[in-house]
């Protein structure tokens, strides 16, 4: 059992650690402040979550068989994509810089939007859903109630990978000096909302 919980978690650390468009969120989210970047991991979780449930169902394999819901999922994860970059390419073009006490007080209040977002990206994502589905059951040990155990794994990758992220919110925040120029944040809305556009971009018109 030792073993098994060991594997999985190697595996979590490895699937974590696999840049994407939650990679790219949270980071671009801990530039505007630590609380931002914070509530995206737990909104980006609270979907891990949620996928790991419906795997643990057997849900997500219907949308495995089906071409036509992964193609509906597919499209409208990619439109996620593109309206997420290009907020932050609108919002890299507007930006004030970082002395702007609005622009600060602002960031405070994006606490629901920025957990909002983190869930939305996640949720949108159908290969999230094909992946919890074919990830989950291989650590589910030979005898063990299958529903439960699942239950229990799509928690434990949830709040292991919460600690994951937030390393990465802890990093940017201390960079804060640094990334609060003007310039410089600017720039890296830039990258991200172009990032965001590819990735969009690519979910779209693959097959």
């Amino acid at each position: 059992m030792l073993s098994t919980l060991l594997a999985f978690l190697g595996a979590c650390l490895l699937i974590a650690a696999s840049p994407g468009p939650s990679t790219v969120l949270i980071i671009k989210q801990s530039i505007r402040s630590r609380r931002s970047g914070f509530l995206t991991v737990l909104g980006n979780e609270t979907g891990v979550f949620v996928w790991g449930i419906l795997a643990a169902f057997g849900l997500t394999a219907l949308l495995a068989a089906s071409e036509v819901a992964y193609d509906v999922m597919r499209i409208v994860g990619a439109v996620v994509l593109v309206v997420f970059g290009v907020q932050t390419l609108w919002q890299a073009r507007h930006a004030k810089g970082a002395a702007d006490p609005g622009a600060e007080e602002a960031v405070e209040k994006s606490g629901w939007s920025s957990y909002r977002g983190g869930l939305l990206l996640n949720l949108a994502n159908p290969k999230a859903a094909i992946f919890a589905m074919s990830f989950l059951p291989q650590f589910v040990p030979e005898g063990a109630p299958h529903l439960p155990t699942m239950v229990g794994l799509a928690a434990l990758w949830a709040v292991f990978e919460v600690g994951y992220y937030s390393t990465y919110v802890w990093f940017v925040g201390r960079m804060k000096a640094v990334l609060s120029r003007a310039g410089v944040r600017r720039r890296l809305e830039q990258v991200s909302g172009g990032v965001l556009l590819l990735l969009g971009a690519r979910l779209a018109l693959e097959s």
